[in-house]
Formats: C-alpha cells, sequence, structure tokens
C-alpha cells in the first residue's frame, strides 16, 4: 500500500509499560504495510549509554534531550516514519515533538501507553528491576494530565495489562492513522480554496470599487450613478467566489458595465 507522507509517533507512558515492545511492533507492522518508506525508532536510551555508558547521569539529560529532538528532526527530513520511543511524561516534551512536526507540516500522534503503574512496577520486577521502582513512581506522580491543551490528547491509548489481540488492535490504530492523514488532506485542501476565495473576493471588490470611482470622476456618468451601483453588485454576486485575475476583472467589469448601460466605457 502507497502512504500519503511520512509522519512522527509520540509514545509516552511509565516505564516498563510495554512502550519499547510496543513500538518494535508498530514498526514491523508499518514497515509490512507501506512499503515506500522506512520507520525508525528514536531512543534517548541508545543516546544517554553513548554520552555515559557505565551509569546514569542526570547532568548530561539536557543533552541527551537536545540529541534526542535533533535526530528525530534528522530522520523525518530523510522521509522516514519516526516512532519517538521515549517516556514523554512533560506536556513541554511532548509539545517539543509537535513543534518538530508542525514545522515540517507532517502529521503528529501521541500514543498513550497507559499501562497502569501497579502492573508497570510487577512487569520492572519480573525482569530484575533494570529500572529501580522508585523512579517509576516518581515519574507517576510526576506526569502531566492529558487535556489542558487541545494539543495534547491521545490520538489512542493503549494498556497491555488488557491488551488481547494485540495485533488487530494495532492495525486498527494504523488504518486510523491513515484515515486522519486523508481527512486533514482534504481539509487542508478545503481550507486552502475558501483562503484564495477570500483573496480573489477581496481583490474583485477593490478592482470594480476603483472602477467605479473613476468612472464617477467624469461628470458624464454621473446619471448612470444608480444604474452602475446596480450592475456591479450584479457584477459581484456572478464573480464571487472564482478565480480570477485582475486583468481579467478589470476587462470583464467594463464589458460587464457597457452591455449593461448600453453604452461605451472609455
Amino acid at each position: 500500500m502507497i502512504l500519503l507522507e511520512n509522519f512522527l509517533i509520540c509514545l509516552t507512558g511509565l516505564p516498563a509499560s510495554g512502550k519499547s515492545t510496543f513500538a518494535y511492533k508498530l514498526k514491523s507492522i508499518l514497515e509490512n504495510k507501506f512499503h515506500n518508506y522506512s520507520v525508525s525508532i528514536i531512543d534517548p536510551d541508545v543516546i544517554r549509554k553513548e554520552l555515559t555508558p557505565d551509569k546514569f547521569d542526570y547532568k548530561v539529560e539536557q543533552e541527551v534531550r537536545k540529541n534526542n529532538l535533533k535526530l528525530v528532526k534528522k530522520t523525518l527530513k530523510e522521509g522516514q516514519i519516526v516512532i519517538s520511543d521515549d517516556l514523554n511524561y512533560y506536556a513541554s516534551m511532548r509539545h517539543d515533538l509537535k513543534n518538530i512536526a508542525n514545522n515540517m507540516n507532517i502529521s503528529y500522534f501521541i500514543i498513550h501507553i497507559s499501562t497502569p503503574m501497579k502492573i508497570c512496577l510487577k512487569w520492572n520486577e519480573e525482569r530484575g528491576s533494570p529500572i529501580p521502582n522508585k523512579i517509576i513512581i516518581d515519574i507517576n506522580e510526576k506526569f502531566d494530565d492529558f487535556g489542558k491543551y487541545n494539543w495534547d490528547t491521545p490520538f489512542d491509548e493503549f494498556d497491555f495489562s488488557k491488551m488481547e489481540d494485540f495485533n488487530q488492535r494495532t492495525k486498527n490504530l494504523i488504518n486510523k492513522i491513515i484515515n486522519k492523514i486523508k481527512f486533514d488532506k482534504l481539509r487542508k485542501k478545503g481550507e486552502d480554496q475558501i483562503i484564495q476565495g477570500r483573496l480573489d473576493n477581496e481583490k474583485l471588490d477593490k478592482i470594480t470599487r476603483n472602477i467605479v470611482g473613476e468612472l464617477m470622476m467624469d461628470p458624464k456618468y454621473h446619471p448612470y450613478r444608480n444604474q452602475i451601483t446596480k450592475c456591479r453588485k450584479n457584477y459581484l454576486k456572478i464573480k464571487m467566489n472564482t478565480t480570477i485575475n485582475e486583468k481579467e476583472i478589470s476587462k470583464s467589469f467594463k464589458e460587464y458595465l457597457e452591455n449593461y448601460l448600453n453604452t461605451k466605457i472609455s
């Protein structure tokens, strides 16, 4: 299947909630469905390990964040679909990604991995507690709620403690994304047409008004004042919301006036 454009997915959720597992499954399904796009998972842990391979150092976190965003932007510019596999628990983190998508005029989707904290703690312990439970609890307390801003609403949510048919749910998500991209393109096209129509109407109004103003400066047209005003209104009704350049407006309006008044316009 051919996809219209690449896009950015922002994963958000607690540690040990299933984000990375989801990211790799989603990447696989996307690549199987859209052969014209590559899919990259941007994981800041990779950047973090390059900077401090032996232990976690909070002092490098600002640089990790900066490099992570730079890599997201670079990969999107290469035309790839990007999955941000990060906690993104602050609204500001999600907004940084949204800004990149907006500036590149591509679609942006927040996917909330909403597995409850108790389950995350349990899964973390089952895999040997690679993350201290205190960190998961702290992040849960700091997690910015959705809905404070219109843009900050999850496009979809996945609670992996309740997931029955993972593959089907993921395929449904991809279909939702495709439909949203198509809808946004149609809406954008409609908005562009409306804006163009408004610009054309303003041009139409200004040019015809100027022509009438010039005519009224000539005393010989004073007896036709009411007819000219009425003629202009009729012309605007006919030509409103049509695409027409300035020369065509001037020429066709003068011809319309001549036919209406049955007299030559100089």
